[in-house]
């Protein structure tokens, strides 16, 4: 996991104790605030990645500078595991990132804290709870995302089933599904295609079998997935297009993507304050912050994200010109069923069932 390098290796432990980290000025009360009435320090959990946690943890702390913001990159899964294990004792003060429909769960569970912000009339009400336990900081469509090196255009998967086609075996490198927020939904959407007319997951399971007989492997983390594919030790992979486009520009990643043409999930990405968090204040304007006119102009240009607020000018022409199919979803339907369908795809379908126990 990408652990900010000033966290101590031990940070498990001391999460258990209850301990603190960094280099927070102690007070008779544990806390010490800045000249802006903010405590010294935001907890911050989520699955961006360092180039985005990095970027913004410098932008915040040099708007606030007695505010240390410490952050944990682990996936969208991992983080809804970890606040749970946390709820008598919360770590973290805010979750930035993640398929709202992981959010949904956390908020039935009674682990956000509500939170209307001030760009609340600019966000419409499809990307937000109704009680504003989260709201939506971006749209993300699903994408097949491919080495241009190790696959001529044309020749490249141009819809989800071509990549059952045998002649991808082991040229497919997947990031672990079951600690992945994208990785989740990207395999409930594939059950639920068929799942939606007979209320039977079969032939989504068959679906994700044939997927796994051509899978060479289940990265830990996307870092390693990027790696291997970018190497040629694979040649394709599913994942989310801002990421794709970002790696290619920035990183000079031989990637591209395809957008499936029966059409593709498209997630709302988003953030929450969460309950019982001990720095509720840091972690509001970190909120306001991230989601802030200019953060959303940075994050598109910058990160290739593309906004949920929509009063946002200037954006990327690509934002505007992107035409993509949206696959439609209940994503009701998925929330309740995705522990299901991704425990039996764990115990009956990944790596050929362990090739069926050897």
């Amino acid at each position: 996991m990408g652990l900010k390098p000033k966290w101590s290796l031990i940070w498990a432990t001391m999460l258990a104790v209850g301990l603190t980290t960094g280099c927070m000025a102690s007070t008779s009360d544990g806390d010490s605030a800045d000249k802006d009435g903010l405590e010294e320090k935001v907890v911050i959990y989520s699955p961006h990645g360092k180039d985005i946690l990095q970027d913004f943890e410098k932008q915040f702390e040099k708007k606030h500078p007695h505010v240390d913001v410490e952050w944990l990159d682990i996936g969208s899964q991992e983080i809804l595991d970890r606040v749970r294990s946390e709820k008598a004792n919360p770590q973290a003060d805010l979750w930035w990132g993640a398929p709202s429909v992981m959010f949904e769960q956390a908020r039935e569970e009674g682990l956000l804290q509500p939170y209307q912000p001030g760009y609340a009339d600019a966000l419409p009400k499809e990307f937000r709870a109704a009680d504003w336990s989260w709201t939506g900081t971006s749209q993300t469509p699903e994408v097949i995302m491919y080495n241009t090196r190790e696959i001529p255009k044309g020749e490249v998967p141009r819809d989800w089933d071509d990549l059952l086609d045998p002649k991808w075996k082991d040229r497919i490198i997947i990031r672990y599904p079951l600690a992945s927020g994208t990785m989740r939904t990207i395999y409930s959407a594939m059950i639920y295609r068929d799942y939606k007319e007979s209320n039977r997951p079969e032939k989504g399971y068959e679906w994700l079998k044939k997927l796994d007989a051509n899978t060479k492997e289940y990265s830990a983390n996307p870092e390693m997935m990027y790696s291997k594919v970018a190497r040629g030790e694979g040649a394709l992979t599913i994942w989310n297009m801002p990421d794709t486009v970002m790696l290619k520009e920035t990183k000079n990643y031989p990637f591209d993507f395809v957008i499936p043409e029966s059409g593709t999930p498209v997630l709302t990405e988003g953030i929450a304050l969460v309950k019982g968090g001990k720095h509720p204040e840091a972690a509001k304007a970190f909120y306001e912050f991230v989601n802030s006119e200019q953060a959303m102009k940075h994050l598109a240009e910058t990160y290739y994200r593309i906004p949920t607020r929509e009063d946002i000018q200037g954006l990327p022409a690509w934002i505007a010109e992107t035409r993509i199919k949206s696959m439609d979803l209940d994503w009701k339907l998925l929330q309740e069923k995705e522990n299901e369908w991704m425990d039996h795809w764990d115990q009956k379908i990944k790596n050929g069932a362990k090739q069926k126990e050897e």
